[in-house]
């Protein structure tokens, strides 16, 4: 379904060492890019890899208009071995189905998916760090219809673009400070918490920029009806480690995005002894269960952060601490497996991680 078509000037080998020395987070991009275009009278077709260019939209697309767009956010690696791997990209394609039927989109069959993802890291592999770094992939799809009706477009554009990445806190690995906002919320029931479209951030950036006001990393958010539940932060899930060896998560409830992170630190926490519960969890009980100890640890996690100890927890109301602000033992456990299985020295016992035969590549 992908036709190759390979970008005439090619970024130069000595030009990429340098960007990949410290490419930072979603500021330099690889050559190319994949498309694949979805018509009402045709589906989808015309499936390219290409070099990475603007595109040319109409003034009334309606992406601009009713922000009918999702996205979805995955990794490739090359592991100690020199292997290419992607990992759990089939669970971003479930997921990417799901946000697309939310929004009134038409769904991009999972091999498609797949297919798009794999073919532009085949031909971008020379952009994958080999240190700590990895390739961040972006697979997007947005209205394009030239249409200013309020219905679902009739005319969409699914693309993949791919950039290096070093640490996406500043910093490297450390506890991070987050600002628990009592004003905004990021998602109510029945509105589109669950799926992974651009309308869920832009609504978070207010609110992000008042945790930054304050000296935070990131904003959490808590339940649209009572403000008393704890969702997620605005980028990342999150997850609280008890005395008693209990992990407690918020449940999925249609206004948390069900990140793949999150399913694989569930699963990774159940194979460890832990008591995994996927309950509310208040606000009040985090800043109580902190002040007596009984609160151990408290991570973010998500693709791009991966799993980041929460040190500091900063409301209108004050601030406090989770035990002395230091990353605890169980946060680094499974960071370390988790990203271990992603670089293959750990063993993959799930089948989370697909390997990429970057010999494939067209030529």
């Amino acid at each position: 379904m992908l036709q190759f078509k390979p970008h005439a000037s090619p970024t130069p080998a000595d030009t990429r060492a340098t960007l990949l020395e410290n490419p930072g987070f979603g500021k330099v991009f690889t050559d190319h890019m994949v498309t694949v275009r979805w018509t009402a009278d045709r589906g989808w077709h015309d499936g390219q890899v290409r070099a990475r260019e603007p595109f040319a939209l109409d003034p009334a697309a309606a992406v601009f208009h009713y922000a009918q767009e999702i996205f979805e956010g995955m990794k490739a690696y090359r592991t100690a071995s020199g292997e290419v791997v992607l990992f759990r990209p089939d669970a971003n394609a479930r997921r990417f189905v799901s946000s697309a039927e939310r929004m009134a989109m038409p769904a991009l069959p999972e091999e498609v998916f797949l297919a798009a993802v794999e073919a532009l890291v085949r031909i971008d592999a020379d952009w994958i760090p080999s240190s700590e770094g990895s390739l961040y992939l972006r697979p997007f799809m947005m209205a394009t219809e030239a249409f200013l009706g309020v219905r679902p477009a009739q005319e969409y554009v699914f693309c993949v673009i791919a950039c290096p990445v070093g640490a996406y806190f500043k910093g490297g690995a450390k506890p991070v400070t987050v600002w628990a906002t009592d004003e905004f919320s990021r998602a109510a029931p029945g509105g589109t918490g669950a799926a992974k479209c651009g309308g869920n951030y832009a609504a978070s950036l207010l609110a992000q920029a008042e945790a930054i006001r304050n000296g935070c990393d990131q904003v959490v958010f808590l339940d649209a009806a009572q403000h008393r539940f704890v969702e997620e932060l605005g980028g990342m899930n999150v997850f609280f480690v008890m005395e008693d060896g209990t992990l407690v998560t918020p449940p999925l409830s249609g206004t948390i995005l069900p990140g793949i992170t999150r399913d694989c630190v569930l699963t990774l926490g159940r194979e460890s002894g832990l008591d995994v519960q996927e309950r509310p969890y208040s606000f009040a009980e985090w800043q109580a269960d902190a002040a007596s100890g009984r609160l151990r640890e408290a991570f973010a996690c998500g693709t791009a952060a991966v799993i980041a100890a929460i040190g500091e927890v900063r409301s209108p109301a004050g601030a406090f601490q989770i035990s002395g602000g230091v990353e605890g033992p169980v946060t680094g456990k499974l960071r370390d497996q988790l990203v271990g299985i992603q670089r293959g020295v750990v063993a993959d016992s799930h089948g989370w991680v697909r390997r990429v035969s970057v010999e494939a590549a067209a030529a």
